[in-house]
C-alpha cells in the first residue's frame, strides 16, 4: 500500500499494526514496521534484527497431533512472556521437519518448559524425536548493526525511533547510510564489520546491503540503493 511521508516520523509506544507490516511510498522506497530494542534508532545507520536465540534451538518438544495448535517443548529454556509472539517455531528435525508455523503467544518460563499458541495447525505430526527452533520476528527488538553479524541486516534507520517504541525503517530504494571506507559509485556495499550501522564496499562474506549511487567518502552519509527482504 502506498502512502504520504507521514508515516515516516512515527515513533509509538503501541502497536498499531503486525511487526514486519510493510509500506511504500510514492517515490518507489519501501519500508517495515518494527519495534526499537537496545537503544534509540539513529537515522542513516543500519539496523540488525535482535541477536540470535541459540538456547532456544533444537528444543524437544511432546507430541502434537495433526490439527493441534498448541506445541509444548519438554527441553527447558527462560524467555520472558510473548518473547517469541509473531516469531515462528520452525521443525528442524523430523517428523515434520522443514514446516514452520507462526507463534500466537506464550506465557513467560523460567528453567521451564514452555507452551506455545500457534496461529495455524501443525501439518504434519510432532513426536518426541522431532525438534523445533523457535525464531524470533527479525523486527522486534531492532539493534544497530553491529560489527560481528550476530543476526541479519532487517533494514536503514529513517527516524530517531525512541527505544521500546515503534515505528518504520527502509528496505528498499534510495536510501541514506553511514559510509565505512570510500564507496564509489555503481560498487556494492557490505555490512561493515568495523563501523556499528555503517557499510563498507562489499565483502563477500559480510551480508550484502545494496549499490552507491553516488560516490560517498568515508565517515560521511551518502545515497545507496538498498534491496533488504
Amino acid at each position: 500500500m502506498i502512502f504520504s511521508g507521514d508515516f515516516l516520523t512515527l515513533s509509538e509506544a503501541d502497536p498499531s499494526m503486525d511487526l514486519g507490516a510493510e509500506m511504500h511510498s510514492s517515490d518507489g522506497r519501501s519500508f517495515r514496521y518494527a519495534l526499537a530494542g537496545g537503544t534509540s534508532l539513529v537515522v542513516g545507520t543500519l539496523q540488525q534484527a535482535q541477536a540470535e536465540a541459540t538456547d532456544s534451538q533444537n528444543l524437544a518438544c511432546a507430541a502434537a497431533a495433526i490439527g493441534a495448535t498448541s506445541v509444548t517443548t519438554t527441553t527447558t529454556l527462560t524467555v520472558t512472556a510473548n518473547e517469541f509472539a509473531g516469531g515462528w517455531l520452525i521443525v528442524s528435525v523430523t517428523p515434520g521437519v522443514g514446516y514452520q508455523y507462526r507463534i500466537r503467544s506464550h506465557p513467560a518460563a523460567t528453567a521451564a518448559t514452555l507452551v506455545l499458541t500457534l496461529e495455524d495447525p501443525i501439518q504434519v505430526a510432532l513426536t518426541t524425536t522431532s525438534r523445533v527452533d523457535l525464531v524470533h520476528n527479525p523486527y522486534s527488538s531492532i539493534i544497530i548493526n553491529p560489527t560481528t553479524a550476530t543476526s541479519a541486516p532487517v533494514g536503514v534507520a529513517v527516524n530517531n525511533v525512541t527505544n521500546a517504541q515503534y515505528g518504520f525503517i527502509q528496505i528498499k530504494g534510495v536510501a541514506t547510510i553511514l559510509a565505512d571506507g570510500a564507496s564509489t559509485v555503481g560498487t556494492n556495499v557490505s555490512a561493515s564489520n568495523a563501523t556499528a550501522g555503517a557499510v563498507e564496499p562489499a565483502v563477500t562474506a559480510q551480508a550484502a546491503i545494496g549499490v552507491a549511487i553516488t560516490g560517498v567518502a568515508s565517515t560521511e552519509y551518502g545515497a545507496f540503493l538498498i534491496w533488504l527482504p
